[in-house]
């Protein structure tokens, strides 16, 4: 198939093919330069064309898969976010319902009003504890993305010391394989 076959160019016969080529088409598929496609011929290749592209377009995917923006929540973290959205939850259905038992005049309305109450101190108590586990594992595993992290330099730290640890044990045990101080040979 040559350039002006692919581009659309006029063919022998004064008619132009349009349309975009399956990329799974061999070359035996497309008609040849020899004789010129009848009207029917184009037409049915305009409906082939259409009907192909009506399959891609019917077989889109859903929804593109995209990398996270942002890590995972450690497990401790997420635990304490999912307690404090559940006591957050509970506090505002108790609010509205002490305030629907007020309006109703229910002599339900005090009860609810004191758990109201009780529940609010619950949920800022789950919501500290969430930024308080943040922190406590921050401290402790260390933060990726920040190059001064306290924990990086502990990790750091505690590598050396295990490797000079080593290197001192391997040391003691080249010297007890020799069999003492003062042999100059193995005899």
């Amino acid at each position: 198939m040559g350039t002006a076959e692919r581009r659309g160019a006029p063919r022998a016969g004064g008619a132009q093919l349009t349309g975009h080529q399956d990329p799974e088409a061999t070359d035996s598929d497309i008609p040849g330069g020899g004789a010129a496609p009848s009207g029917r011929e184009l037409e049915d290749q305009g409906h082939e064309v259409s009907r192909r592209s009506r399959e891609r377009q019917q077989y889109r995917p859903l929804w593109v898969e995209e990398p996270a923006r942002r890590r995972r929540l450690p497990d401790p973290v997420r635990t304490a976010a999912v307690r404090a959205v559940l006591l957050i939850a509970v506090t505002l259905i108790q609010a509205m319902v002490a305030f629907l038992c007020t309006m109703a005049g229910s002599w339900l309305a005090f009860p609810m009003v004191i758990s109201s109450v009780v529940s609010t101190i619950a949920a800022t108590w789950g919501a500290l504890d969430v930024w308080v586990t943040r922190q406590v594992w921050n401290q402790r595993n260390g933060v990726v993305s920040v190059p001064s992290s306290t924990a990086r330099a502990l990790r750091r730290e505690r590598r050396r010391i295990r490797r000079q640890e080593r290197a001192a044990e391997r040391d003691q045990g080249r010297i007890r394989r020799r069999g003492g101080a003062g042999q100059l040979s193995h005899s």
